[in-house]
């Protein structure tokens, strides 16, 4: 197998690697995505950023085996569109796979950003020797790729994996991005650990995070604070670990996966978020399943994206 290009992207960075059949980055760069510019800019970018990558590691385009692109949004994998990015404005019905395979004659495909993190933690991470797992990322929205038998799953419209969107209370909740109510992802994304513990501050708590924040309160800061001990912020990602935890046993239930490789910039917290998921699941998923399921960190970190796009090739 020759080397490959994987691009993800990102709405403030655009990622690129050439990544050889080991997994290993032999080269990468990053340049802003500009999306207030329009999705014709970044294309611009994008389509300089290869031609450097191609430069300065001599390679010759034709040699190249395939190249990938992973997004945040919906994906029209079959023919390599980009349907919708809502975090990326103006990246709707976007051809990107043609445009590509046009300029650098590089068989080129497109998927979700997640389901490019699973693919890279399943070949080359957490998830190595795993026929099923879950590779969820919990950040600012709550996603997740499915990895069944050793396939990529996408389902019958590539909308397949959308864990964060499992809901969680049936008579209302909090108002999710989706613009429905009681989502995982509104009770237990990085906003949401935001509002918790700016409703503690309103309930007249003392926290070790208001003298943190800088001048905001953000999900790091408050995983910096339950790592020095504050009670307050130690009870906010035990909170947020049970009702990730309690999602996640339904998907236990229905898939009965070999591990959970959990990623994103949340996740950075460890075990202070990992534990109280751990704990959750062992009581709230059926036994069989639950006790063969094992819940790792992912090991690939910001590489993961651009190491399972350089994969989508021959996935």
């Amino acid at each position: 197998m020759g080397n490959r290009i994987g691009i993800d992207v990102g709405g403030t960075n655009v990622k690129i690697a050439l990544v050889n059949d080991k997994g290993s980055i032999i080269y990468s760069n990053s340049i802003p995505t500009r999306a207030e510019m329009g999705y014709e800019y970044t294309i611009n970018n994008m389509k300089e950023a290869i031609y450097d990558l191609l430069k300065e590691t001599k390679t010759d385009a034709k040699s190249i085996e395939g190249m990938g692109f992973g997004f945040p949004g919906q994906i029209d994998c079959k023919n390599g569109v980009v349907r919708l990015a809502p975090n990326i404005p103006g990246w709707v019905d976007v051809p990107i796979a043609s445009i590509m395979e046009k300029e650098f004659g590089i068989p080129t495909r497109v998927d979700n950003d997640v389901r490019c993190a699973a693919l890279g933690e399943l070949n080359f991470g957490a998830g190595i020797g795993c026929e099923n797992l879950i590779c969820i990322t919990v950040g600012t929205g709550i996603g997740s790729g499915l990895i069944i038998n050793g396939k990529l799953v996408r389902g019958a419209s590539n909308a397949a994996g959308e864990i964060g969107h499992i809901k969680l209370d049936i008579s209302g909740g909090p108002l999710c991005g989706c613009g429905d109510r009681g989502c995982l992802e509104a009770f237990a994304s990085g906003p949401s650990i935001v509002a918790m513990a700016e409703e503690y501050i309103r309930g007249g708590k003392s926290t070790k995070y208001r003298e943190l924040a800088n001048p905001d309160i953000t999900p790091y800061i408050v995983s910096e604070a339950a790592k020095q001990g504050d009670p307050v912020a130690k009870r906010i990602f035990t909170i947020i670990g049970e009702y990730i935890g309690v999602g996640l046993a339904s998907v236990v239930n229905l898939l009965n996966p070999e591990k959970i490789i959990i990623g994103g910039g949340v996740a950075a917290a460890g075990d202070i978020l990992m534990n109280p998921i751990k704990e959750t699941l062992v009581k709230r998923a059926m036994p069989i399943a639950g006790s063969t399921v094992q819940v790792v960190p992912a090991q690939l970190g910001n590489t993961a994206g651009v190491i399972g796009a350089s994969l989508l090739i021959k996935s």
